[in-house]
C-alpha cells in the first residue's frame, strides 16, 4: 500500500492550505482596515488585528498538523498519541468544514475538502494496521 506517498501529499496539502488560510485572513485585515469597516460598534483596528491573530493561529495549527503527517511519512510509523488526537482533530475539522462547503461554495469545493479528509484518515489506518501487524509478527506462535 502507499502510505508513505498518502502521508507525503497529505502533508503538501496542509502547509499549502496553511500558508492560504493565513494568506487569505491578513488579506481580509487589511481590507478591513482600509474600509474602516466595524461590527457592532467595535473598533475597526481591533478587527484587523484579530482577523491577523486568528488567521495566524489557524495556519499555525493547519502547518503543525501538515508536520505531523510529513514526520510520519519520513518515519514510516504511525504519529504519537498526540500526533494521533491533532490528525484526528483535523479530519473532523475538514469534515465539518466540507459539510459547510456544500452550501457555501458548491460540490467541488465539498469534493476537495473529502479529498484532503481521505488524505488525512488513511495514514492514520494504514499505519494503525502494520503497528498491529508487527506486533502479531513478534508474538510467538502457539500450537
Amino acid at each position: 500500500m502507499a502510505r508513505r506517498p498518502v502521508a507525503w501529499v497529505g502533508a503538501i496539502i496542509l502547509l499549502a492550505e496553511a500558508v492560504g488560510i493565513a494568506l487569505l485572513n491578513w488579506i481580509l485585515g487589511h481590507v478591513v482596515d482600509n474600509q474602516k469597516m466595524s461590527l457592532a460598534g467595535l473598533d475597526p483596528h481591533a478587527m484587523t488585528v484579530s482577523t491577523w491573530i486568528a488567521g495566524g493561529l489557524f495556519g499555525g495549527y493547519l502547518a503543525l498538523c501538515g508536520i505531523v503527517l510529513a514526520r510520519t511519512a519520513v518515519r514510516d510509523r504511525a504519529p504519537g498519541t498526540f500526533g494521533r488526537i491533532l490528525l484526528i482533530s483535523c479530519a473532523v475539522l475538514h469534515a465539518l468544514l466540507g459539510a459547510f462547503c456544500v452550501g457555501l461554495l458548491g460540490w467541488a469545493a465539498f469534493a476537495f475538502m473529502m479529498v484532503v479528509l481521505g488524505l488525512i484518515v488513511l495514514p492514520l489506518m494504514a499505519y494503525e494496521r502494520k503497528a498491529q501487524q508487527d506486533a502479531a509478527v513478534g508474538e510467538p506462535q502457539t500450537a
